[in-house]
Parts: structure tokens; sequence; C-alpha cells
């Protein structure tokens, strides 16, 4: 059984999902709350669930806040982020702090449950709105195919920088850093900047 927790600060949409959830098989939804406080305060009286099912805009703690605070304080709980917000920024923000996957609110049923049991398995979900044509199934483990150019742009590129700041830091130039990107692209078969840093994350070379 899958213990879940559920924190969104919309109590109508927050409930509709915790029925639906329980009437699927293997899910348990254990605790609820309106934002990261909440949630703080139940984990200190309560179960710690196996997967947080968590918002991003809430008053008082976000989502940005709260995943900070469980990596730190509960590094088990893995979490995946289901929200309104379709922004490379914010997904790529809110893997490198550690979501295990990213969903929108208006995703199917079905595609909830597949993502919540991958995360739970494998550790993460992988679909077309975190990195276009990057699944589960296709991503690389071989790092032997990597120049060592290739892994140093591939860290740079998990940072906050631009490629042009990038270049500069390389020292070469913005057009080489293209060029490291393309092959990058080709090689893990991602065709986005997310893609790149989960491939870091997932292959160690970067912590989160």
């Amino acid at each position: 059984m899958i213990r879940i927790a559920l924190v969104d600060d919309h109590v109508v949409l927050r409930k509709s999902l915790g029925i639906m959830l329980g009437n699927m098989p293997g899910f348990e939804v254990v605790l609820e709350a309106d934002n990261g406080l909440q949630l703080i305060e139940q984990l200190k009286t309560g179960c710690a669930p196996d997967l947080v099912l968590l918002d991003i805009t809430m008053p008082g703690m976000d989502g940005t806040e709260t995943a900070r605070w469980l990596k730190q304080e509960y590094p088990g709980i893995k979490i995946l982020v289901v929200t309104m917000l379709r922004s490379d920024p914010v997904i790529l923000q809110m893997v490198k702090i550690g979501a295990r996957g990213y969903l929108l609110k208006d995703c199917e049923p079905s595609e909830l449950q597949e993502a919540i049991n991958a995360v739970y398995e494998t550790g993460y979900y992988y679909n077309e709105l975190v990195t276009p044509g990057m699944r589960t199934s296709n991503i690389s483990d071989d790092n032997t195919a990597l120049s060592a150019q290739e892994i140093s742009f591939l860290r740079w590129a998990c940072t906050d920088l631009t490629h042009k700041e990038i270049a500069v830091e390389m020292q070469v130039s913005p057009r080489t850093i293209d060029g490291y990107r393309d092959s990058l692209f080709r090689k893990l078969n991602v065709t986005s900047r997310v893609g790149i840093v989960i491939y870091a994350i997932r292959n160690g070379f970067i912590q989160v």
C-alpha cells in the first residue's frame, strides 16, 4: 500500500483527489494539508507518507519551500508535483530541489496513477511535460559515451547560468557550447535542458 499525502490549498480539488485515489488499488491517503506548514504539523503527530502530491502555489509555505524542507528533514519521502503551472524554469527548479515528477492538474487519472506507481517503484516519473522525447525506458545509463567536455557542460547546465555564461566559465565560444548541448541531446535522447538535468541527477553527476 502506497501511503500518500495531499498538499494543496484548493480544498474541493484536494478532497476530490483524495476520494479518487482512495478508489484506486494500492493507494491510501494518510495526510491532507493546505500548505507546507500544515504538513509539517501533521508529520509531527502522524505517520510519514511514502509520497507527497505537492502543489506549488500555496499561501504560508508554498511548494518550493515545502520541497526544500522535505528534502532536508524527510529525504525518504518522494515528491510528485501536481500543479497548474506549466513553465520550464519552474519545472527545472522543482526537479533540482528534489521533485521526482511533474504533472498538471488536468492530467488524466490514469496518468496520475501511473506517475505515483513509477515514482514509488523506480524513483522518477518522466513525461512529455517534464522533457519531451525522454521516457524512463529509453534513458541510457552508459556514461562512457560522454566526453570530458560534455560532462563538464552537463554539470554547468545544472546551474542557473545561461549558455553564454557557461561559455565564459568553460572558456569556449557560445557556438562550442551549442555543439555540446546538441551532442548531449542526441546521446541522451532528450530535447530540453530539463532532460539534461534529470539525466545528471539520475546518474550521480550532481547531488540534489
